[in-house]
C-alpha cells in the first residue's frame, strides 16, 4: 500500500509538473503568436480569429498527452530506482525485527547515490548488530564454562562437609578458600572489562617510577618462573612517567601470568624505554611462540590456544583482554608480535603523560 501510494505520489506530482509547463508554454506561444504579431493575421482581421483553430487544437493536445505519457513512463522509472533500496531496506529492517540479524539490503545497479548509500548504512548496522548478537552469546557461554568448574568444586566439596564425607581440615578449607579467590577474581576481570567498554574504567594517575615498579614484579614472580626454568634480564630506562601504577601492575602481571603458562624454560627479555611523550615496555620469551592466526586475536576476550583449553594450564581467558583495555584506557595499545627469538613478543605502548616534578 505505501509502495503504491509513494509511487502514485512520483507520477502525479511529475505529470503535474510536466502539465503545467506544456500549458504555459501553449498559452504564451499562443498570446505572442495572436497578439504580438498582428501582421501575420492579415489587413482586416476577423475578431474570432485569435481563437485557435482545429488543427492548432489537435497540435496542442497531442503535444501534451505525449508529455503526459513521457512525464508517467520516466516517473514510474524513478520511482522503481527509489523504491527498490527502500522496500529492500524496509524487508531488512522486518527481518532483523523479528531476530534474522543475517538479514542484508540490496540497492540493485540502478539505484541512486543516497538510497545506495542508506542501503550500505543498514548493511553496516545489521553486520554490526550481528557481530555484537555472536559475541554476546559466545561471552555467555565462556563466562558460564568459567563459573561452572570452581562452582561445581565448591558444591560438591560443601556437601561432602555437610554429609559427613569430608573431614573438615585445614587443606580443605584451604583448597575451598583457593576456588572462592578465583571466582573474585573472575568477577573482578569481568567488572574491568565492562567498565572499559563503557568508557567508566577509573584511573588514579600519579608520578610513577615505572622500572622500580617493574623490578619489584618481577621479584614477586620470580620464584614461580624460576621453578619452570625461565630467568629474566631486565633492561630498563629510568625516569618518572604520569599513569596509574596499579593498573600498569596489573596488565603487565597479566602478561607476566601468560608468559609463564606457555613460554618454554629460557630467559623472558624486558625492555622498558621512556621516550619523550611515550613509554613502550616489551615482554619477549624465547618460544614457543603462537600461530599468526591466533596472535591477531589474543587480545579477544576468551580467546586460549587449543593447547590451552584445560584449566590446569590456561587461564579465565581474560588477561590479556584487561591488558587491552587498561592501556587503551591510558590512551595506548597492546599489540603481539613475532619475536626475534622464535617467540612472542608483547609491545605495551602508553604516553608518558605530563610528569608534575613538585608531586
Amino acid at each position: 500500500m505505501q509502495r503504491r501510494s509513494l509511487s502514485r505520489q512520483i507520477v502525479l506530482s511529475t505529470g503535474a509538473v510536466v502539465l503545467t509547463v506544456i500549458g504555459l508554454f501553449l498559452v504564451t506561444a499562443y498570446v505572442l503568436y495572436a497578439f504580438l504579431f498582428d501582421d501575420m493575421v492579415g489587413p482586416d482581421p476577423n475578431p474570432d480569429d485569435w481563437l485557435p483553430s482545429n488543427t492548432e487544437l489537435v497540435w496542442m493536445g497531442s503535444v501534451t498527452v505525449i508529455g503526459l505519457v513521457l512525464a508517467t513512463l520516466s516517473a514510474q522509472k524513478l520511482a522503481r530506482r527509489i523504491l527498490k533500496p527502500l522496500n529492500s531496506v524496509a524487508s531488512g529492517i522486518r527481518l532483523a525485527a523479528s531476530g534474522d540479524l543475517s538479514a542484508r539490503a540490496d540497492a540493485g545497479d540502478e539505484s541512486l547515490g543516497e538510497t545506495a548509500e542508506l542501503v550500505r548504512d543498514f548493511n553496516a548496522l545489521a553486520e554490526r548488530l550481528e557481530r555484537i548478537s555472536y559475541e554476546r552469546t559466545t561471552w555467555n557461554a565462556a563466562i558460564a564454562h568459567e563459573l561452572r568448574t570452581p562452582v561445581s568444586i565448591l558444591r560438591g566439596r560443601l556437601q561432602g562437609l555437610a554429609e559427613g564425607v569430608f573431614d573438615p581440615d585445614e587443606n580443605l578449607f584451604r583448597s575451598l578458600l583457593t576456588q572462592v579467590e578465583g571466582l573474585s577474581r573472575l568477577i573482578d576481570d569481568l567488572r574491568i572489562i565492562n567498565l572499559a567498554d563503557s568508557g567508566h574504567l577509573g584511573l588514579e594517575l600519579t608520578n610513577v617510577h615505572l622500572a622500580e615498579e617493574i623490578r619489584m614484579l618481577v621479584a614477586l614472580v620470580q620464584p614461580s618462573f624460576e621453578g619452570r626454568g625461565l630467568a629474566f634480564d631486565l633492561d630498563l630506562d629510568e625516569g618518572l612517567i604520569h599513569c596509574d601504577g596499579i593498573r600498569v601492575r596489573q596488565a603487565l602481571l597479566a602478561v607476566l601470568d601468560n608468559t609463564e603458562r606457555y613460554a618454554s624454560p629460557g630467559t623472558v627479555y624486558i625492555r622498558l624505554r621512556i621516550h619523550d611523550d611515550a613509554v613502550t615496555i616489551c615482554v619477549e620469551d624465547e618460544g614457543p611462540g603462537m600461530p599468526d592466526e591466533l596472535r591477531v586475536h589474543v587480545f579477544d576476550i576468551f580467546r586460549r590456544g587449543e593447547g590451552s583449553r584445560g584449566r590446569h594450564s590456561g587461564g579465565s581467558g581474560l588477561g590479556l583482554a584487561i591488558v587491552q583495555a587498561i592501556f587503551q584506557a591510558h590512551g595506548g595499545y597492546a599489540i603481539c608480535d613475532a619475536g626475534r627469538r622464535n617467540g612472542s613478543v608483547f609491545r605495551l605502548n602508553l604516553p608518558r603523560g605530563e610528569v608534575s616534578t613538585a608531586e
